[in-house]
């Protein structure tokens, strides 16, 4: 890899000009070792394309927002380091299987309506018998710890093959989120929850892919948990 410069071969289309997709090539100066994706997207839009348009927000890896596919594989532009990636080009396209809006800039509604879907938020059932905060032993907690580090960039959705051929199957994302309440001790609506998913749309449409594990930038196991929630349906008779 050249240690002066680095090119970028970006996805570019806007509905409302272009007759169909294209790939645009741009040279930037490699200015540091630790130079991000993230960092070369604003270069460009700074300083040679203004009308580039891509979606970020924190640069930390905690928002998600900069997720999209960069020389193979779903990553977060802000924490995918240029030098990493051992390559003169970086080719860059937008998120699958949803609409585009232009260029790396994607349309998640229907990404965001599958997550409200799920009901993301402790639903107790019974009231409690005393008022006030519901405790959780550090045991119960353990056990939810590794699913509430879902930052919902999409890459697991993307990285899919069942989310591209059925539009209505809600995905890793959302059924990881769906065992992360599952599993918690404090919440009352386990049956109601899995009653969401226990249809063509949920848990059985799962192909066992693993695709959604191999990119997620947080390491977790969508699999793991959509293979959880099989055995919770199971389990309960649901």
């Amino acid at each position: 890899m050249r240690k002066d410069k680095v090119f970028f071969n970006i996805f570019r289309f806007h509905p409302d000009t272009d007759k169909k997709p294209f790939f645009q090539k741009f040279e930037i100066p490699f200015i540091r070792k630790d130079l991000t994706v993230l960092e070369g997207l604003y270069y460009i839009q700074q300083r040679l394309d203004n009308s580039l348009a891509f979606r970020s927000s924190c640069r930390e890896a905690i928002c998600g927002s900069c997720a999209m596919h960069i020389n193979g594989k779903y990553r977060l532009a802000c924490n995918t380091q240029v030098s990493k990636l051992k390559s003169d080009t970086v080719t860059i396209r937008p998120l699958a299987h949803m609409p585009l809006h232009k260029d790396l800039f994607v349309d998640m509604n229907l990404f965001w309506e599958k997550y409200e879907h799920i009901k993301p938020y402790l639903m107790r059932g019974k009231p409690l018998q005393t008022p006030g905060e519901q405790s959780q032993s550090p045991g119960e907690r353990a056990k939810i710890d590794i699913l509430t580090d879902c930052i919902l960039c999409a890459c697991c959705h993307s990285s899919c093959p069942v989310t591209a051929s059925h539009e209505k199957y809600l995905g890793p994302m959302a059924l990881l989120n769906i065992d992360r309440f599952v599993s918690d001790s404090r919440d009352g609506a386990k049956e109601e929850r899995l009653a969401i998913i226990n249809d063509e749309h949920g848990v059985w449409r799962c192909h066992t892919v693993f695709n959604c594990q191999e990119v997620c930038p947080r390491d977790l196991n969508p699999g793991g948990s959509i293979a959880h929630l099989k055995m919770e349906i199971v389990k309960n008779k649901i």
